[in-house]
């Protein structure tokens, strides 16, 4: 789709220029006025240098977790404002930041024109738009309750932003130190052990212990580093097809609900997710069962999204909430005993917004205290290396000392 530069007034009259996808200048005008701008020259976008243009297209902008508050929350605004859904999308197709995100609400754009929902245009765009946004789009269109969905998606999102930026900082600290570990290892087993293995020929006799790890690791480092990197990248590429399996996929999100210290943080995120997620279809007037099937696949985990579908079967069968839950041994006795209430009171969707603000609250405890726990593992790890790397240049050169008196 050809590129049209333009210059253009704004509701306030200043001055607007940028670049929007366009078939023709005429739908280019009109996308501008639909999104609240008057056209003041229209021309083809003058075609960019070899290699601007190659990089441009080789790595477009990517679309970040804001790019998509922002737009639920600028979407929120203009459904409030009754503004209407196509020219709401031309808007912010014009004046987004992300160009990226401009051309995808584009092709939205292009799918309602030829008749679809929302929803069903939305979901066009998987890598952008996850399953679970384009079900709760389709939960308001159904109910009426849009502008309201919006909101919800840019509160949830927000948190979800929050907590992934807490995780980072908490594990920027140990990653830093285990990537220092890696590097002195490194540099010691190339440089520095096969300097100091000449003078321990010298000596004769039995090495210590020590000694001869490091001159095994030295060697099998010097003299085989091929084949180690070979097999890291057959570990490595193995891995990623074995995780990307269905099976091994399984496996491991389960094992990650049972890393130590850090798989009680994802533990409790999973659960505060659940109770958001649930306490939000439900507000929307989502039936159950459906809620559960949407929620299951939201939670980007295998093992507990097998679970939650065991309790949408379960409800099928006329099971309540609260037993069906738990049956699937995934839920501690708080979340068990506020569903029970929530079930015999009416107000299970206000029940569950309070365990997700609970457990939110935990979450920020946990990755507060994640740090301070896995520092004192790294400073026992760190001492271990470094007492076997004293004991094994040391111990020889004293055993020479002795010999030399």
């Amino acid at each position: 789709m050809p590129e049209f530069q333009y210059k253009a007034r704004g509701h306030r009259g200043d001055a607007i220029e940028g670049v929007i996808d366009a078939p023709s200048s005429d739908i280019a005008a009109t996308r501008l006025i639909e999104g609240g701008l008057t056209p003041v020259d229209i021309h083809i976008a003058e075609e960019k240098s070899g290699l601007s243009a190659d990089l441009s297209d080789l790595f477009p902008a990517k679309i970040e977790l804001i790019d998509l508050i922002q737009f639920s929350r600028q979407m929120y605004s203009l459904m409030k404002a009754g503004v209407p859904i196509l020219s709401a999308l031309h808007g912010l197709a014009v004046n987004g930041r992300n160009r990226t995100l401009g051309r995808t609400l584009n092709g939205v754009i292009e799918n309602l024109e030829a008749g679809r929902d929302l929803s069903s245009s939305l979901a066009q765009f998987p890598d952008v738009f996850s399953v679970f946004y384009v079900s709760l789009v389709r939960v308001g269109e159904t109910s009426g309750r849009l502008d309201e969905v919006f909101r919800q998606l840019a509160t949830y999102l927000d948190r979800e932003l929050k907590t992934r930026k807490k995780v980072k900082s908490a594990l920027r600290y140990p990653t830093f130190v285990l990537t220092a570990i890696l590097a002195a290892i490194t540099i010691i087993n190339i440089f520095v052990i096969p300097a100091f293995a000449e003078v321990f020929k010298s000596l004769g006799g039995q090495l210590p212990l020590p000694t001869r790890i490091l001159v095994a690791m030295s060697n099998a480092t010097v003299n085989h580093w091929e084949l180690l990197l070979l097999g890291a990248a057959v570990i490595f590429v193995g891995g990623h097809f074995y995780i990307n399996s269905d099976a091994g996929r399984y496996k491991w999100h389960k094992l990650q609900l049972r890393l130590p210290m850090v798989g009680k943080v994802m533990y409790k995120a999973t659960l505060a997710r659940f109770s958001r997620l649930f306490a939000l279809v439900l507000n929307a007037g989502v039936p159950i069962v459906t809620a559960l099937s949407v929620i299951g696949r939201a939670l980007n985990n295998e093992f507990i999204e097998e679970r939650v579908l065991s309790m949408r079967d379960g409800i099928e069968r006329g099971e309540s909430v609260s037993r069906t839950a738990s049956s699937t041994g995934i839920f501690d006795h708080l979340v068990l005993q506020m569903l029970e209430v929530g079930e015999e009171s009416g107000t299970t969707g206000e029940l569950l917004k309070d365990i997700s603000d609970y457990y939110d609250d935990e979450v920020d405890y946990a990755i507060e205290k994640l740090s301070a726990s896995i520092e004192p593992t790294l400073t026992i790890a760190l001492a271990c290396l470094v007492a076997l790397l004293a004991a094994g240049v040391f111990l020889p050169m004293w055993d020479l000392y002795k010999v030399a008196l």
